[in-house]
């Protein structure tokens, strides 16, 4: 641990500065007499500051394999565990806390002869947003980061936004990076994402914003990181060992000899990320490559006029030099293509341009030209852009022990590229694109036609057959997405039948005319099929993928729908109907889609958007989702879908639970006949200001789940007082039946003055009845939009129960101020019935407001799910108001 300056410890009670270290190493560091290249690790949501174990371990065993001629110090931030992706009050709290730290770290170097200038920093999740929002501090010097690594970092939008704050601190470190672009570009980003794996952030979020540093900003999916080839989930990423392999190599090809410190010069920092997290030519990385080289040794020249070449070797003591002349090639055709099986990292293969009969004197290297790919490493040139070189020459070295194959052939691309239009999305599936491949190349290239939205989905099917039965090289697919590095990679054996899933993380930009490709690294002699259908499933996995995070909106706005449409049977017949008979009736997708579908259009016109910014009110999120390409036709219809059936089951589940609970209430205690308050009480008042005081003092989030609780236990006296007036009818009816057959034999005739008592008796008692049940189904739908509510609102609350020991005032609270309107709000509702609103003269408006409200929300609230509470508010209002007006 690092003691931190007494001001900062101070203001920053619940976070800490850690460094790393094991063994020797950790003993040697102790007193914090510091030589070393400082990296800080920040956590992300609810992390743990001892995961940067999973880089400072590595390191240390790299620096170990030098001699600890360089060596990284990794030092990391204890965050307490918070929830900052769902709670954002902190976040600016956390990053005035690393700045602080930053300023500690560059102090424990002192006057060291190479004493750093900067730190490099390595995020995850919402740690990676935190070190971006450094360069928005005042404060802050932007050379005090020159590098800067982010893993799974939701940078375009917050996954759940629950709070104002957390949406606030996004557009503002957004907004900074976009209009600071050329004050930035000293400071290189790399963004890592997970790919399909992480259900937690999609990759598609992990994105840096395309506005922003385009020479000095790299972005890519773990999917397509070489010598990784594989997607991590959203903890898995901190310790995929493939990528901290690629993490650790870059940091240690970004030092600097000279001042034995990450290298100050952006582009050698891009060059070294592009080695190894773009495209990897099997080598190890050289800042300046030598031009020409001289094969020189005593290896067998051979030359190769062949234009199709492959070649075996096992266990050879000698080496080769084979020469493929150009001249002979250039008129037939376009490319040459070369694989080598051997993985090692030495040159293999060179262009010729000084030849005399036999050997090639001067060459130069093409290896960095080469892309390592798994079990190979190949290279593809365009003869066009080689005018000068005479030949091709492959060197193949003494194999003792060893085996590998080598292959190169000569081709017209139009002969190894295909197109296949994909499928419709309203083919479910049924139908399918076919093409065979019957060449026996060595490389095809099938171009995949009008593949460029999110919402497509595809099942790829490559069935491999071989025209001989002996051993092959297994063949390499890979779904190469050109305007994002979002690659996948898969091994197959051959022969084989292959399944390969085709979807986006990011659609393709407009000014891209590019297409996505298969590209099929394939086994000579062998054929392949492919076959292309939609994938209905993928699809819907693409939508829940990208919009799960507004459920929520959907789910509320059917309840709401519902709620307004109990409200006008209850106006116009008396009766409130069943929740789930009126979710039916009401909730349907016209109601509120068309509205929202014809706004989007209006505001792509200049003059209504003038209109709408005058009335102060904030764009549809619908359209900020068209214009990052993350909408889609059908979308809203298929999450309203999801929403009614997810309302539905919610609104059995708080009905039959009201009624399993009470049930078992009233077997233990028997139910009294419960005399009705009035709304407002001192008692009530007493309890409204002493939540008041919890809610400004505590935490709005408490102060709501105590209502909610008081609510729900309520609901127990609501059917407790409806059971009681069942058994008081059935033991008037009862009394009435035994006087009846008690006096069966009296001759003397009832008058009709005794019978109107009874009857107005019998009249009140069923009325009694059908008040408590209206009462018990309004109730009902009130808790089941209420639970939502709370929902919403229990991040805060967690966090807050987290912090309770340093703190126990939430600062800032998103939801103080709604938190007292719903407590008064709820204390009243919690005895009122449906007979105080039938003669109301404000129910009309109640009983119509919900379906604007709903509206309103599916418009302003996928990407801002704080406001939903405050629609569920105000509709509740107007019911409080219906009680007394």
């Amino acid at each position: 641990k690092i003691k931190l300056p007494k001001k900062t410890a101070r203001r920053y009670p619940a976070y800490e500065l850690y460094l790393y270290g094991e063994g020797n190493y950790a003993e040697e560091n102790k007193n914090l007499l510091l030589t070393g290249i400082p990296v800080l690790f920040l956590p992300g949501n609810a992390g743990s500051y001892k995961q940067v174990r999973s880089l400072g371990s590595i390191a240390l065993r790299k620096a170990e394999d030098v001699d600890f001629k360089y060596h990284f110090n990794f030092f990391s931030v204890n965050f307490n565990e918070e929830l900052v992706a769902l709670y954002g009050g902190s976040l600016q709290r956390q990053t005035k806390f690393v700045h602080e730290c930053i300023k500690v770290i560059l102090k424990l170097y002192g006057d060291q002869e190479f004493a750093p200038s900067s730190v490099a920093i390595v995020g995850h999740s919402m740690g990676g947003l935190v070190a971006r929002a450094l360069l928005t501090l005042k404060n802050f010097k932007p050379e005090l980061i020159t590098l800067l690594i982010t893993q799974a970092t939701p940078h375009v939008a917050p996954v759940m936004p629950l709070d104002k704050y957390l949406t606030d601190f996004y557009t503002a470190v957004n907004n900074h990076w976009i209009l600071k672009a050329q004050d930035l570009r000293n400071l290189t980003t790399l963004s890592v994402a997970g790919g399909f794996r992480d259900y937690q952030v999609r990759s598609g979020l992990a994105f840096l914003p395309r506005l922003s540093q385009h020479d000095s900003a790299l972005s890519v999916v773990s999917s397509a990181v070489p010598r990784a080839w594989a997607s991590t989930d959203h903890l898995s990423i901190v310790w995929c060992k493939e990528l901290i392999l690629a993490t650790i190599r870059a940091f240690f090809d970004l030092i600097d000899e000279n001042t034995r410190q990450i290298t100050e010069d952006p582009k050698k920092r891009m060059s070294v990320l592009n080695h190894h997290f773009v495209r990897h030519p099997a080598k190890m990385f050289e800042e300046n490559p030598e031009a020409f080289t001289e094969l020189t040794g005593a290896f067998t020249w051979i030359t190769v006029k062949a234009s199709k070449w492959t070649y075996s070797v096992y266990n050879d003591s000698d080496g080769k030099y084979f020469t493929f002349p150009l001249a002979s090639h250039r008129k037939s055709y376009s490319h040459v293509y070369c694989e080598n099986s051997m993985l090692d990292t030495s040159s293999w293969i060179y262009g010729c341009m000084n030849t005399n009969s036999s050997m090639c004197l001067e060459a130069t290297d093409l290896s960095w030209r080469a892309e390592l790919l798994p079990a190979t490493k190949v290279v593809m040139l365009k003869l066009q852009d080689y005018p000068s070189l005479s030949h091709i020459v492959i060197q193949v070295p003494p194999a003792v022990g060893n085996k590998y194959t080598l292959g190169c052939e000569f081709f017209k691309e139009d002969s190894r590229t295909v197109q296949l239009p994909v499928t419709h999305l309203f083919s479910l599936g049924l139908s399918s694109s076919k093409i065979l491949l019957n060449s026996s190349g060595l490389l095809y290239n099938v171009q995949l036609q009008h593949f460029n939205q999110i919402y497509q989905a595809f099942k790829i099917y490559i069935e491999s057959h071989c025209y001989s039965l002996k051993e092959r090289k297994p063949s390499v697919y890979r779904l190469h997405i050109p305007w994002s590095h979002e690659d996948s990679v898969i091994v197959a054996k051959v022969p084989s039948f292959t399944e390969i899933s085709a979807k986006l993380h990011i659609a393709q930009p407009q000014n891209d005319s590019t297409l996505p490709e298969l590209n099929i690294y394939s086994s000579p002699d062998c054929q392949y099929e492919v076959i292309l259908k939609t994938s209905l499933l993928q699809v819907l996995g693409q939508i829940i993928r990208f919009h799960a995070g507004a459920f929520p909106v959907y789910i509320v706005s059917n309840i709401l729908l519902t709620y307004g449409g109990q409200l006008s049977t209850l106006r116009s017949t008396g009766q409130c109907s069943d929740f789930s008979l009126e979710l039916v009736r009401t909730a349907k997708p016209y109601k509120v889609e068309p509205l929202i579908s014809i706004v989007v259009f209006l505001q792509g016109f200049n003059w209504f958007r003038e209109i709408w910014e005058s009335l102060s009110l904030p764009e549809v999120d619908a359209a900020v989702l068209t214009s990052q390409d993350a909408w889609f036709p059908l979308v809203s219809l298929i999450l309203f879908l999801f929403g009614t059936g997810i309302a539905y089951w919610s609104g059995v589940f708080f009905s039959t639970s009201l009624r399993l609970f009470s049930s078992l209430w009233l077997t233990l205690i028997r139910p009294t006949v419960l005399q009705k308050d009035k709304l407002i009480t001192p008692r009530r008042l007493c309890g409204v200001l002493s939540l008041v005081l919890v809610s400004w003092t505590t935490c709005g989030a408490f102060a709501i789940l105590i209502i909610y609780l008081q609510y729900f236990m309520g609901s127990y006296k609501l059917v407790h007082g409806f059971v009681t007036s069942v058994f008081h009818f059935q033991d008037s009816d009862h009394s009435k039946e035994t006087s009846q057959n008690s006096s069966i034999h009296t001759v003397k005739p009832q008058s009709s003055k005794d019978s109107v008592p009874e009857a107005t008796q019998s009249l009140s008692n069923s009325t009694t009845i059908a008040e408590a049940v209206n009462s018990l189904k309004m109730h009902i739908t009130i808790l089941n939009l209420f639970s939502w509510i709370v929902l919403l609102n229990l991040p805060s609350l967690i966090y807050w129960l987290k912090n309770l020991r340093y703190n126990v005032r939430l600062d800032p609270d998103p939801c103080r101020s709604t938190a007292i309107i719903i407590i008064c709000i709820l204390e009243i509702l919690m005895n009122s019935s449906t007979s105080e609103m039938k003669s109301s003269k404000l129910l009309k408006i109640a009983a119509k407001a919900p379906l604007p409200l709903s509206v309103a929300m599916l418009a302003f609230g996928p990407m801002h799910l704080y406001r939903v509470p405050h629609f569920v508010t105000f509709s509740l209002l107007l019911h409080v108001l219906c009680c007394f007006v």
